[in-house]
């Protein structure tokens, strides 16, 4: 069929990966950092979205998409670009985890009657990072510039909509739309009213095109296809399917898998996401997951995360009795705002480096496995859980998982599976042009190069951890998954 393209644009910088559309297999590779200052990245809230098209530019140079018939787009979720009539930027573009945001997430919660109201209206609770919740910030802080907003698009509408030359129509994807607080995924539909009690009045929204769809062609004949958002561009590359649930260690913790319904979630500890493929992404956050790791270094005095986990394996499954309540920041999942860490099972013969260092790592698994009980809880199949994060790579998270997961392991090669999933989201647009896909079903690509581990004879042990962790939460914590 060709050869076709994927652009991941992160807060940091624009990967793009150029793969055989039949195969999936990666043919050439292009990379640079967006040009901000190097201070910035990180702390800054504002960014220039032209940032992110000199990068792409850069990354796309050298004949890297000579021959490519189709490209994806992939980029950062929760960015939100306000633009006048015209189409020009009124700010800066609002990125990453917004603090500045906080008050404007708890105004918007009351303002709509509670959390229970939020998660029927639209599948999840207004946070600081959602660009619903920015609205609301610009709306109070920066009325001028909130009067001027008759558009919102986020990264990559914005980023497809250049590429195409900046047509009238502008499109987005329900995976995009579903993490902006102001589109439904049980519904499928785009909840104007919130935007006007986020921002003080209406405006153009994109319109929400199906997975396997165009955006448009561009003058020389480049498809481009619908694009989407960073989380569901890496599913998508992964090639996750039913059955299927990703953990992801970053300093906090998330678990999603593939479901067939949204999931409303009264409790607010369910994000309903869309995926790319029609299917639905329900989302579960832990605050505390590789930062627990980090604290257990300074703690015992490790190296680093190599040499705790080193540590940890001198000990055995339950860390002689040891367990850690990894709520350092407090907790999402279950919600626990306020709270602290707790180490519970001291004795004499448990006081040693090493149990303590196990029990950080099971700690931290086991405060993933709850996140994992509540999409179980909920009727979502869990039969194997793909592992990312460079933790995935520690002995002793690898040694454990399996067990308390209660699953098969997955651990994926490091790749850059978002930019991998645009490349096939684009193959499939390509395909579906031709005649020659399913527009029901995206190619059938090779799958992630990985790690299987099972959890096989010690799924017993795993069990005995997991009771003896879930005993001290609920007596710490009582009833705090049913609240």
């Amino acid at each position: 069929m060709g050869i076709v393209a994927g652009l991941d644009s992160s807060p940091e910088f624009t990967r793009i990966v150029v793969c055989d559309a039949d195969t999936g297999a990666v043919l050439r590779q292009g990379y640079a950092p967006h040009p901000v200052d190097s201070g910035e990245i990180g702390r800054s809230a504002d960014v220039d979205p032209q940032a992110w098209l000199l990068s792409l530019g850069e990354a796309a140079g050298g004949g890297l998409l000579e021959g490519v018939q189709a490209i994806g787009v992939s980029a950062q979720q929760n960015a939100l670009v306000p633009l006048d009539a015209q189409g020009n930027t009124v700010r800066p573009a609002m990125v990453g985890g917004d603090k500045r945001a906080q008050v404007a997430a708890a105004d918007l919660i009351d303002a709509l009657g509670g959390r229970e109201a939020w998660a029927q209206a639209v599948g999840c609770v207004p946070q600081a990072a959602q660009p619903i919740t920015k609205l609301r910030w610009l709306a109070k802080t920066e009325p001028d510039a909130a009067l001027r907003t008759a558009v919102l698009m986020q990264a990559h509408d914005w980023l497809v909509w250049q590429l195409l030359g900046r047509p009238v129509r502008r499109t987005t994807d329900r995976g995009g739309a579903s993490g902006t607080g102001y589109w439904s995924a049980a519904a499928g539909g785009y909840r104007p009213d919130l935007v006007e009690l986020a921002l003080g009045h209406q405006t153009m929204l994109p319109e929400v095109i199906g997975p396997s769809d165009a955006a448009g062609t561009t003058p020389e004949g480049l498809l481009i296809s619908a694009g989407t958002g960073e989380t569901m561009a890496a599913a998508l590359g992964l090639g996750i399917g039913h059955g299927d649930a990703v953990v992801s260690l970053g300093a906090s913790g998330s678990v999603m898998a593939v479901h067939h319904e949204a999931l409303l979630d009264q409790s607010g500890m369910i994000t309903s996401l869309a995926d790319a493929t029609g299917m639905h992404l329900p989302v579960v956050t832990t605050l505390n997951a590789v930062r627990t790791l980090r604290g257990a270094v300074d703690l015992v005095g490790a190296a680093d995360l190599e040499g705790l986990s080193e540590l940890a394996m001198k000990s055995t499954p339950g860390s002689h009795g040891l367990v850690l309540l990894p709520y350092l920041e407090g907790e999402r999942t279950p919600n626990l705002p306020h709270t602290a860490g707790t180490l519970a099972g001291l004795r004499r013969e448990s006081m040693k480096p090493e149990h303590f260092a196990r029990a950080a790592f099971e700690g931290m698994l086991c405060g993933l496995a709850d996140a994992l009980d509540v999409l179980r809880g909920r009727g979502v199949d869990v039969r194997r859980v793909f592992l990312l994060g460079a933790a995935a790579e520690l002995p002793a998270v690898q040694a454990s998982a399996p067990m308390l997961f209660g699953a098969q392991v997955v651990v994926p090669q490091p790749a850059d599976y978002a930019a991998i999933g645009a490349a096939r989201q684009a193959a499939w647009a390509l395909g579906v042009s031709q005649g020659t896909q399913d527009p029901r079903t995206p190619p059938a690509w090779q799958g992630a190069a990985a790690q299987v581990l099972e959890p096989g004879e010690e799924l017993a042990v795993g069990q005995a951890v997991r009771q003896q962790y879930v005993s001290v939460r609920e007596q710490t914590h009582p009833g705090a998954f049913r609240g």
